[in-house]
């Protein structure tokens, strides 16, 4: 059987381990970390670190009928992916650039300048120079690491003062201790997932951020057909930017705000599937299994992108309000069985240790949900709320 490689087990992955099951692929985790959720999904385990490339090389080869690479959910693996694909003459759609600009968020901001694309005023480096730097910015500012996601070492800061403290968190959660600064654009705060086939934008779904203040991080996404301009001016900037960097094919995630005077700014974008749901959100909008198309690409194939409908679309996170010992996640059989619920992937097991949603990866899984319309819709996430009961053990 021809096997799929995962790099990386994150509860982004699940949902590719779950497509190329379907595909008829045998699949294989590559995770440093053996309680990962995707291990649990996976034929096969590599107790091994994403980033040492020679040891997941060597162990790729020595495994033999691998069909291809994938690295979902995170950017943070696309580097490996890159350079293990190509010693193994391996399917891989990723340019340089198309790496570049989904790992180096100032690289980000210099492809949408060199374009023409408005954006927020920013300056990076170490945590000491942007603390320096940054006082040339206007305030509010937004202090984020330059290579890391979910959510992780970002800071709102107020003032200049707030910003050094920021810069050191920002670093800590960077691989490369690098730290971007941008002036906080307002508006419309908006994710999309997309799938580009041929250079030009295949699907888009843009989704409405469901956030819980005073934290920056996403509690769901509400993606849904939008109006024609609006739709027409990210699909004009997605493809600009695709094109300079040299991806034409596969998926991508991006967060973008549309500022009050309608004008859309993209923030930073990757060029893989969403974790969170996103990339099972686009699917489940448009009738297209776009987890399976990834994959499908990822082994040199080409997938069907014909949509079959445009439906609204919601994805809400599985969380705990408080750390301890997770006991139940109470309610779910019925939960699915819903009307408009289409999956609940449940990432945390009883027994595990949880802590509050803070970030991203604190979830402990996520409810996706379809309808015709934004009632229906919402009438099928207000029933998981009522029945679907977190309990943890505190002491």
């Amino acid at each position: 059987m021809k096997r799929l490689v995962v790099l990386g087990g994150s509860d982004g992955t699940i949902s590719s381990f779950r497509a190329a099951r379907r595909l008829g692929l045998g699949t294989v985790c590559v995770d440093m970390r053996a309680d990962a959720p995707g291990v649990r999904e996976a034929d096969e385990f590599l107790h091994l670190s994403t980033r040492d490339v020679d040891a997941v090389t060597a162990a790729l080869r020595d495994l033999g009928d691998v069909a291809g690479l994938i690295a979902p959910g995170t950017d943070i693996n696309l580097p490996s992916l890159v350079e293990v694909a190509g010693r193994l003459g391996l399917p891989c759609g990723l340019s340089a650039g198309a790496l570049r600009v989904s790992t180096d968020k100032a690289y980000f901001r210099e492809v949408c300048a060199r374009l023409g694309l408005g954006g927020p005023g920013h300056v990076g480096g170490s945590a000491d120079e942007v603390a320096r730097d940054a006082v040339r910015l206007d305030f509010p500012v937004i202090v984020k690491p330059v290579d890391s996601g979910s959510s992780r070492g970002i800071t709102v800061c107020a003032t200049p003062a707030e910003v050094a403290a920021a810069a050191t968190a920002a670093a800590a959660a960077s691989p490369t201790a690098t730290v971007i600064v941008e002036e906080l654009v307002t508006g419309r705060d908006l994710c999309g997932e997309a799938f580009l086939q041929d250079g030009r934008v295949a699907l888009l779904g843009l989704s409405d951020r469901v956030v819980a203040a005073p934290q920056v991080v996403a509690v769901g996404h509400d993606m849904a057909p939008r109006d024609e301009r609006l739709t027409a001016e990210v699909v004009r900037q997605l493809e600009l930017v695709c094109a300079e960097a040299g991806y034409a094919d596969g998926p991508v995630n991006l967060d973008l705000f549309v500022t009050p005077d309608d004008a859309v700014v993209l923030i930073e974008m990757g060029t893989r599937i969403g974790g969170n749901g996103m990339g099972e959100a686009l699917g489940l909008m448009y009738g297209v299994d776009t987890v399976a198309a990834a994959v499908q690409l990822a082994i040199g194939e080409r997938p069907d992108l014909t949509p079959r409908w445009s439906r609204h679309t919601s994805v809400r996170m599985l969380r705990s309000a408080s750390a301890g010992t997770l006991v139940a996640l109470d309610g779910l059989p019925e939960a699915l069985a819903l009307p408009g619920v289409a999956d609940i992937v449940v990432t945390a097991r009883p027994g595990e240790p949880v802590v509050p949603y803070t970030e991203c990866r604190a979830k402990l899984g996520y409810v996706l949900a379809s309808a015709d319309t934004a009632g229906d819709l919402a009438r099928a996430l207000e029933g998981v709320e009522d029945l679907v009961r977190v309990r943890v053990d505190a002491g």
